[in-house]
């Protein structure tokens, strides 16, 4: 039995638009746009293509941690 999975375009979207929140969130609304960014980023994670949503998840913390400050 296959798992549900995202397809690799879904989790590439889904890593691009946290990054893109994350680098938004960097300018304004820092902890709610870090949020977002960490959680499209941990549900693209179920995708094949990973790279991006790592790169959302980091960038995310990064700017929720700033906005905190």
């Amino acid at each position: 039995m296959e798992k549900n999975r995202l397809s690799k375009n879904t989790g590439s979207y889904l890593g691009a638009a946290g990054i893109f929140l994350a680098v938004l969130g960097y300018f304004t609304f820092q902890m709610p746009l870090g949020f977002f960014a960490i959680v499209l980023g941990v549900i693209g994670l179920s995708s094949p293509h990973k790279t991006l949503n790592w790169i959302a998840i980091v960038l995310g913390t990064i700017v929720l941690v700033l906005g905190i400050i």
